[in-house]
């Protein structure tokens, strides 16, 4: 049997409709899931039924079929979906956790400024960066490289090469995403001034 703590039947009737929906969402068949898994195809539409209890050694084994792990496939409901940003007034930006990958960070930043005109203030760690610009233009140097990303344009990049963002012709927002190499590289870059901070 599947072990729950919360209300069973609940639990039971979620990750039968989670199995059933990862196979859809891959386009197979009873069939062709049931097979991935060594199941017979009559086991498996009555675990998506309901009418075969969950055994724990069928479950570990539909997770690997499904590509996914038994956490998330027998993971509950949050009560925490919305979430409110911790606000940094001194920078002006907002920042929100990423619960999906942990140490991943997103933020929200107004610049007024231009990138720094010194290829020595560019910086680079180890990480991995998304931005996406909800106003205004930014102007993103990668490397020897100079980029315009303009409204609702995003860009993607690791962090490993020389990199900075300011605003073009007037403020502009900005979310960020970083990893946690990338987030702990920008936290070690907040030591410096703000103006050669390289990005949000």
């Amino acid at each position: 049997m599947l072990p729950m703590t919360q209300d069973n039947g609940e639990l039971d009737s979620l990750v039968r409709k989670r199995i059933r929906a990862l196979r859809v969402a891959q386009g197979w068949s009873l069939d062709e899931l049931a097979t991935r898994a060594r199941l017979s195809p009559s086991t498996l539409s009555r675990i998506e039924n309901g009418q075969r209890r969950l055994a724990l050694d069928q479950l570990v084994t539909l997770a690997r079929a499904l590509d996914t792990s038994l956490d998330q496939l027998v993971e509950t409901a949050s009560d925490d979906v919305i979430s409110s940003p911790m606000i940094d007034a001194a920078r002006r930006r907002m920042q929100w956790p990423v619960r999906a990958d942990p140490g991943m960070t997103v933020v929200r930043q107004r610049m007024t400024d231009p990138p720094p005109d010194s290829p020595s203030r560019l910086r680079a760690h180890p990480g991995r960066e998304w931005l996406v610009v909800l106003s205004g233009t930014a102007v993103l140097l990668l490397g020897n490289r100079r980029f315009r990303v303009e409204t609702n344009q995003a860009a993607e990049f690791p962090t490993m090469l020389p990199h900075a963002i300011g605003a073009e012709g007037g403020p502009c927002e900005v979310l960020g995403i970083f990893d946690r190499d990338a987030r702990r590289g920008h936290q070690r870059d907040e030591g410096t001034d703000d103006a050669s901070r390289p990005s949000p």
